[in-house]
């Protein structure tokens, strides 16, 4: 994609210039040459397909770049657009070092065409665009501007002209900020109808062979469930009405230190907070999941307020150095630009926990929330009064969400060290019994002990703290794997009432609920976990799918089962319970189809197997899907 001048005489046409290149490729490269080529093909499949579903051409594809024509710009644009929301899903999957940003340029130009090949300045201009989108984002030229700027429900920012290398004249610059206010699309649409997404394939699949239940259980819990979904919010989703309640979302902190190493420590500082916050009744707080989605950019708080459905948001930032830690906060009124109230702290860091604590009622007394006794009563607990304890647990959390099997057991070796160094650490307790969990869950470990090892830990942890709502979700969902379905609700309802704001916590119940025959109370808690996490993961979707598909309301499970596979089209048990759903109906057709993609995610997928994974209180329930799914032609 160089600046190459062809010879005089050739073919000339005018065309749309998709350019795009990798942000970061060459440090990328340098941490891991093996991992970054597999997330580039992987990329590369996905642009590819989108590019060819919006009728365009690939030109050339060298090294980290990719060059492709369009005979319609505005097929160009929705294509870019898709494309972004495509690989922001994919990057979900991936630790935040390891994810990768395409910047795309689009230019409207007369190009030279030899062979395959194009060239000229309108190529040219389209790279120099590219160069110019910040990483996961679209720039496009002025022409490009003037031909769709009253076709696509998009909002775009004039960026002025500007000077680009080898380009005579200025080049006017937009970037493509969004969807339109007035008509707000999180996905381009097609004249046809809406747009398919490409299908991606994430580490997850191969886990889904082997387990059906996995991707209902909560995403706190097991990461992986949230890393490879879409944390975007509903498409086509209206303007979030604030709550009744005082309403906030703590974006996160950002690490002043200069050590990237130290990034632990001011999400430890974040997800503090927002835990503390989480376990006020009187206060309405946004998941961690949702404000993470954040984390790295420069967004304006008047934005976050209108995509979350807040009023106020916290943000700030967090300084350790040696035996110091400098922290600033401030609370904004997004809705009027006003601020709260803004601090600065310089303490020891002996400090910590008091100055979390300090941080989370100065934002109570700000917004004028009335604690109960209980809660005024856990602003007086310590995690623990061991600081390298608490160093190892906050590094621990963050092995624990970078969801992979390597890096849970990384976790488990923190959270232990932890445990060595204060023995009444019952937090550590806690999420080591998590570990455990989620290595059942995904079939780690074949080995029974496992699953005892997490129901002691989580025991250990609500001995030494029963206030902790994660011990009570994981024991949980140990007693469901025990089949004792009325413990794990009332551990489910413990959890929730220690954090009235837990999404998760709503929707782990939600899950428990369905298992035990009672889904449409499910349904009540999987809908306050969407609204208290609005860039919630398909699988709250497939969630509310599963409990209409209980209850035998068919429209209403076919239209949330279809909204989770547009967000992840290989959500294994969304086509399990569309194929119910359809056979049920009589609707052959679809059911077969539907059982067809079960098969395609899951080659070795049985009845038998989903049964032995799947554990119903009562087994009739099993027994009603039974002859549906056979009907659909799985055995």
């Amino acid at each position: 994609m160089g600046d190459q001048t062809p010879a005089v005489g050739m073919a000339r046409k005018l065309a749309a210039i998709f350019s795009t290149d990798v942000a970061g490729y060459s440090r990328l490269m340098g941490d891991d040459e093996e991992a970054t080529i597999r997330t580039l093909t992987a990329s590369r499949q996905i642009i590819a397909s989108l590019i060819q579903h919006y009728r365009g051409r690939v030109v050339d594809s060298p090294g980290d770049n990719l060059l492709a024509e369009f005979a319609s710009v505005v097929d160009a644009v929705r294509c870019a657009v898709e494309i972004q929301h495509a690989l922001t899903e994919k990057n979900a999957e991936l630790p935040e070092h390891r994810q990768m940003r395409f910047r795309i340029g689009i230019n409207l130009g007369d190009v030279i065409v030899e062979g395959e090949r194009l060239y000229g300045d309108g190529v040219n201009i389209a790279a120099r665009l590219e160069n110019l989108a910040i990483p996961g984002g679209v720039c496009i030229s002025g022409t490009v501007h003037d031909h769709v700027k009253n076709k696509l429900a998009l909002s775009y920012e004039d960026l002025g002209e500007q000077v680009v290398k080898n380009i005579a004249e200025p080049v006017r610059v937009y970037r493509v900020r969004g969807e339109d206010s007035a008509n707000q699309k999180a996905k381009v649409e097609d004249k046809g109808g809406t747009v398919r997404r490409v299908r991606l394939v994430f580490l997850v699949v191969g886990l889904l062979s082997l387990t059906g239940v996995a991707v209902f259980l909560h995403p706190s819990l097991f990461p992986l469930t949230t890393r490879y979904s879409s944390l975007v919010t509903e498409e086509a989703q209206p303007p979030l009405p604030l709550p009744l309640k005082p309403s906030l979302a703590v974006l996160p902190f950002t690490n002043m230190s200069g050590d990237p190493e130290q990034e632990y420590f001011s999400d430890g500082m974040t997800e503090a907070i927002i835990t503390g916050l989480s376990k006020l009744s009187g206060l309405f707080v946004i998941a961690r999941n949702s404000v993470f989605t954040y984390k790295g950019k420069a967004v304006k708080v008047q934005e976050v307020s209108r995509e979350l459905g807040v009023q106020y948001v916290l943000e700030g930032s967090v300084q350790k150095a040696d035996s110091r830690v400098r922290i600033t906060a401030q609370l904004v009124d997004a809705t009027t630009g006003h601020h709260v109230w803004a601090e600065s702290y310089d303490r020891n860091l002996s400090d910590i926990f008091a100055l979390q604590d300090e941080v989370t009622l100065k934002i109570v007394l700000a917004l004028k929330v009335k604690l109960t006794t209980e809660e005024q009563t856990r602003f007086q607990r310590a995690p623990t009064n061991n600081l390298e304890a608490y160093d190892y647990y906050l590094r621990g959390v963050d092995y624990y969400w970078r969801s992979t099997k390597e890096t849970n057991l990384q976790a488990r070796q923190m959270y232990e060290k932890a445990i060595a160094l204060d023995p009444q650490y019952a937090a550590a307790y806690a999420s080591l019994g998590a570990t455990y969990t989620v290595e059942w869950i995904w079939q780690w470990s074949q080995d029974p002990q496992t699953l005892e090892r997490a129901f002691a830990l989580t025991q250990k942890a609500i001995a030494l703290d029963d206030s902790l709502p994660l011990a009570h979700s994981v024991l949980g969902w140990v007693y469901v794997f025990k089949k004792q379905h009325e413990r794990a609700i009332a551990e489910g309802e413990q959890a929730i009432t220690l954090a009235p704001n837990d999404a998760e916590g709503h929707a782990n119940l939600g899950i428990i609920l369905n298992l035990a025959g009672r889904p449409e109370e499910a349904m009540r808690l999987v809908e306050k976990a969407i609204r208290l996490n609005p860039r919630y993961p398909a699988q709250y979707l497939v969630n509310l799918g599963w409990a209409y598909t209980l209850t035998r309301q068919y429209e209403e499970a076919i239209a949330v089962l279809k909204r989770a596979i547009t967000r992840n089209p290989d959500l294994l048990p969304a086509y399990v319970f569309l194929a119910v759903v359809y056979s049920e109906s009589s609707r052959e057709e679809e059911a077969r189809a539907a059982a067809a993609e079960v098969m395609r995610i899951s080659p070795h997928f049985s009845l038998e197997g989903y049964q032995q994974r799947v554990h119903y209180k009562d087994p009739a329930v099993f027994e009603r899907f039974l002859p549906a799914l056979r009907k659909a032609g799985l055995k």
